[in-house]
């Protein structure tokens, strides 16, 4: 039988949120150093990242090397005019963050540092879940879907890479019209690709 997507988010938010401050150290580690063998980081500049919150996987240490080897970072802000949508703004040390009304941390508005999707090269989704087929569950705002849906139907623009601890994935999740599966996934010890 098939859980509900409410109650996958309550058991992997529920299993996120045990891990001690070392495994998820750990883990995040581990997860920048896969990630770094990712093919398409030779050739992509402009990578879109979030700031983890809820137990996410910590996306600090990914950040920091991307940084280092002279990429440029963007993070989502909730757009204010268009409900639903994500913009994607320029993101350093030296970025004013702020708490958004989910509690999530983005950097403040400013036009200025706004990066078109069609210019950045990746785009780094967080998710609750994800399963064998490459469907990711997310918090249930959409925002993730309505921001690759052009991607999906196109194939062109920003490549959608999901990043996750090992066990949010599950073998199979209840999936709806409007969600966007991803092309890879990545995880501490593993690269899922489809």
């Amino acid at each position: 039988m098939i859980l509900s997507r409410q109650n996958f988010r309550k058991q992997i938010r529920e299993k996120r949120n045990r891990l001690c401050k070392d495994e998820q150290h750990q883990a995040s580690l581990s997860l920048s150093l896969r990630f770094s063998t990712l093919p398409e980081l030779l050739i992509c500049q402009h990578i879109a990242l979030y700031i983890s919150s809820d137990g996410e996987i910590d996306t600090k240490p990914l950040i920091e090397r991307l940084w280092k080897q002279g990429k440029q970072t963007y993070l989502p802000v909730i757009h204010p005019f268009s409900k639903g949508c994500l913009l994607f703004l320029h993101y350093d040390s030296n970025t004013s963050i702020k708490q958004n009304t989910y509690g999530i941390f983005e950097p403040e508005l400013n036009k200025t540092c706004i990066k078109p999707i069609s210019q950045i090269d990746l785009i780094c989704t967080p998710l609750v879940g994800f399963d064998s087929l490459g469907y990711r569950l997310g918090m249930g705002g959409g925002y993730y879907d309505r921001t690759l849906k052009e991607w999906f139907i196109t194939g062109v623009g920003a490549i959608p890479i999901g990043l996750a601890y090992d066990f949010q994935h599950v073998d199979q999740l209840p999936i709806k019209s409007w969600d966007i599966p991803l092309p890879k996934i990545v995880t501490p010890t593993q690269i899922w690709q489809w």
